[in-house]
């Protein structure tokens, strides 16, 4: 063989060995969805799971890899039990060996699982619970959360509270509902200081007589002086309507639902001019990567994108951005990667902090329109930007 001969040869060599060393280096990464799809909140389940399979989509252009490697998802379903949750979540990190774990939909549900992470040593992104104490005392280092939290949900509500006001709570008994009051209470009083809370009530999720909750708050707010609203701090089927069938206004009290799942916001139209605060509304942020998804959840659901289908798909954003800056699944390398890191979401860019692993995020500051359409009911009042929050880090690292 002469010199030439033997040169191409070695190179075609060379060339296979870097090729099949390429396909060797390709692997399937495996990630767990852990949401409620049986349950009270269902219907955040599906969204979660609609959104997150969107953002994959965006974010992988359809090809579902990460540079050279697969993403494998593992879809799991917790019955809204916390016991069933974390037993989840020990089955996609142990005997599925997970990478990554997402979840869960409700805060009890995830508050159960969080220990697992830290127990296999493997990342957890949390979406869309919202409990403070995900990113507080029940953190550990392996927790990033996309969803908002409830300090974030609260000084979107205060924001809409302007003046002097007397304010009555009814929250869910739960971590959601507690931690939801407790961070209200401290954003009012950042922000409106002239706000005050009187009482709370708290009711079980499956609740379906508020006569009692309703005619404590009414007794404690008829008398006071300004203006009197009740506040809500709720997940699932909403208790607003019962409380306009028990006549608040009779003693001069609103009501200030919040924000909610567009069927759930829709039975509202009626209240023209009630604002709130809200995580996200689908007509109200302006980029690019909120376009895609109205358009793309229009083509093939006949509806515009939800609460928890932006949720979703942030989760997966925040995944894919990760991967591809960590580029690997070890979870130390994936922490160093993902504190402090940008991502892009239908809300905008979002950013983990990297003291908590809390994303960082704008809130919005609506009004129910005079005019309105079945799904088209909200007005933006207010962008609320991220900068603007002051929020604590309230975990112990």
């Amino acid at each position: 063989m002469n010199r030439i001969a033997r040169g191409v040869a070695l190179a075609t060599t060379a060339l296979a060995a870097a090729l099949i060393a390429g396909q060797a280096a390709a692997k399937e990464i495996k990630v767990c969805l852990i949401v409620s799809k049986t349950g009270p909140l269902e219907a955040y389940a599906k969204q979660t799971e609609a959104g997150f399979n969107l953002g994959l989509e965006y974010a992988t252009k359809g090809t579902n890899k990460v540079g050279d490697d697969t993403l494998k998802i593992l879809v799991k379903d917790d019955q809204f039990k916390p016991e069933q949750t974390k037993a989840k979540a020990e089955e996609c990190y142990g005997d599925d060996k997970a990478d990554i774990v997402i979840g869960a939909t409700g805060s009890p549900n995830t508050i159960a699982m969080l220990p697992v992470a830290e127990e296999y040593k493997k990342i957890m992104i949390v979406e869309p619970a919202v409990a403070d104490s995900i990113t507080g005392d029940k953190w550990n280092k392996y927790v990033f959360r996309t969803a908002r939290n409830s300090t974030q949900d609260a000084y979107a509500a205060a924001a809409a509270l302007n003046g002097d006001f007397s304010v009555g709570m009814l929250a869910l008994d739960t971590a959601f509902g507690r931690d939801g009051v407790a961070a209200f209470k401290e954003a009012v009083a950042a922000v409106n200081p002239k706000a005050k809370i009187v009482h709370e009530e708290y009711a079980a999720n499956n609740t379906t007589d508020f006569a009692p909750q309703a005619e404590r708050l009414f007794n404690a707010l008829k008398d006071k002086p300004g203006r009197k609203v009740i506040a809500f701090i709720w997940a699932g089927p909403h208790p607003l309507p019962k409380f306009v069938d028990l006549k608040p206004e009779r003693f001069g009290i609103e009501l200030a639902p919040g924000g909610n799942i567009l069927p759930v916001m829709a039975a509202w139209r009626q209240f023209a001019g009630v604002e709130g605060g809200i995580y996200y509304y689908y007509n109200f942020p302006k980029n690019p990567v909120n376009d895609w998804l109205k358009a793309e959840y229009q083509k093939r659901f006949s509806a515009p994108p939800d609460f928890f289908v932006a949720g979703g798909f942030s989760a997966a954003m925040a995944l894919t951005s990760a991967l591809e800056k960590a580029k690997s699944t070890d979870a130390e390398k994936l922490i160093v990667a993902m504190e402090g890191m940008d991502f892009d979401t239908p809300k905008g860019k979002m950013t983990f902090r990297k003291e908590d692993h809390q994303a960082l995020q704008s809130m919005y500051h609506w009004r129910i329109k005079k005019e309105t359409t079945e799904t088209d009911f909200l007005e933006l009042v207010a962008e609320i930007p991220a900068s603007s929050l002051p929020l604590p880090i309230r975990n112990k690292r």
